[in-house]
């Protein structure tokens, strides 16, 4: 009788391997290899399911924007607009751990996909629930749509990001709210 194999299982016995090595390593160390040590696989079993890096890198981009989604989907929101807007954009910028490492797949996948059709169609379908979420703190603060607006936000998120990630002792957690309050207070204030 054929072994029948749960296909979805052992994906997301990969992505929790994945993961262990992403927040414990970093997400350049997330290489096949070593995602396959991880799980107690053989390179060659893992190559199954995902035959390169930028596969892998895909595959955590999906997790970052599920995980970014029921972040954002399940935030409070109690208090004013403004203070709600603050809180549901900053699910989006790296302030802990867990968000550093999401921005860090962000950022490297985004850097695949000037090259690579797999990558430049998964940076387009988080670019566009990026977008979605600006547009509703947007319209929180505005009262509607402002699509220049949302625009100037969406590129200040994506210049927070780059920045956090690349400069950490300039652009701290506290920094990075400050400047994203700033922009929304001005927006707010419309």
């Amino acid at each position: 009788m054929p072994k029948i194999v749960d296909h979805d299982a052992r994906r997301a016995e990969l992505a929790r391997a994945m993961w262990r090595v992403v927040y414990r390593d970093g997400v350049g160390a997330a290489t096949v290899r070593s995602v396959a040590a991880e799980a107690g696989w053989s390179p060659s079993a893992l190559r199954h399911y995902f035959a390169t890096q930028t596969e892998l890198l895909v595959f955590a981009m999906e997790h970052v924007m599920v995980e970014a989604t029921e972040r954002v989907v399940t935030d409070d929101r109690t208090g004013t607009p403004r203070e709600a807007a603050q809180r549901m954009l900053e699910q989006l910028l790296p302030l802990d751990r867990q968000r550093v490492r999401e921005a860090e797949v962000w950022l490297l996948l985004a850097a695949r996909s000037r090259v690579d059709p797999g990558a430049r169609d998964r940076m387009v379908e988080a670019d566009d629930g990026v977008r979605r979420a600006v547009d509703l703190a947007v319209s929180l603060l505005t009262g509607e749509p402002a699509p220049d607006a949302t625009a100037r936000l969406h590129a200040l998120l994506d210049g927070l990001v780059v920045h956090a990630l690349l400069h950490p002792d300039r652009m701290p957690p506290r920094r990075v709210r400050e400047l994203l309050a700033a922009h929304l207070d001005t927006l707010a204030a419309r």
